[in-house]
């Protein structure tokens, strides 16, 4: 059988699987946004043609199949925009690590809060996640405003965490217990 992830947000979003079909439309929209995304996700200069969108596609669903992450395609009104899921599971201690992107020219529209929001949502009721962590670079200020407009604890500050091509960057950790989010959303 084989694996799906398909979430429905609104009318306008939806989140699913990518699958290698989306990797030119991936690519197009990772190579438009590179110079915005750049300040933030370390692995622009590695996705430098179609087939390195096509291959973290392909890693994506191993890591879906093996319960180990989930990465999900943002659709607004059916167009790639971005991609939003958690980059690890601690199946232990029921805990999700939420990362998120969008292509610079979808900012301010509230894309990625409701993507977010939803997979939140689908980490606490379907995953039974216990726990959200959301990390994001202390000056990532659009990155930062998603977890903190989302109702997440801001619980501290990881000093020199990431590497960004000539320099270290702080992270601040946002957490989210599922008892907090029946309260805030």
């Amino acid at each position: 059988m084989i694996p799906s992830f398909y979430y429905e947000v609104d009318e306008e979003i939806t989140l699913r699987l990518l699958t290698a079909k989306d990797a030119p439309a991936l690519f197009a929209i990772t190579d438009r946004s590179r110079h915005y995304l750049k300040e933030w996700l370390p692995w622009l200069d590695q996705t430098t043609e179609v087939a390195d969108s096509k291959q973290f596609i392909e890693n994506s669903f191993h890591l879906f199949a093996e319960r180990t992450g989930l990465t999900a395609g943002i659709f607004y009104q059916e167009e790639l925009v971005g991609v939003v899921g958690y980059n690890s599971f601690d199946w232990r201690n029921q805990i999700g690590y939420i990362g998120y992107w969008l292509a610079v020219d979808y900012q301010g529209k509230g894309i990625m809060s409701r993507a977010v929001s939803a997979m939140i949502n689908y980490g606490f009721h379907v995953l039974q996640l216990n726990r959200i962590d959301i990390r994001a670079a202390y000056e990532n200020k659009k990155s930062r405003a998603i977890a903190e407009r989302l109702g997440f604890t801001k619980e501290g500050q990881i000093r020199q965490a990431e590497w960004l091509y000539d320099h270290y960057v702080d992270h601040i950790v946002y957490g989210m217990l599922a008892q907090d989010w029946g309260q805030s959303s």
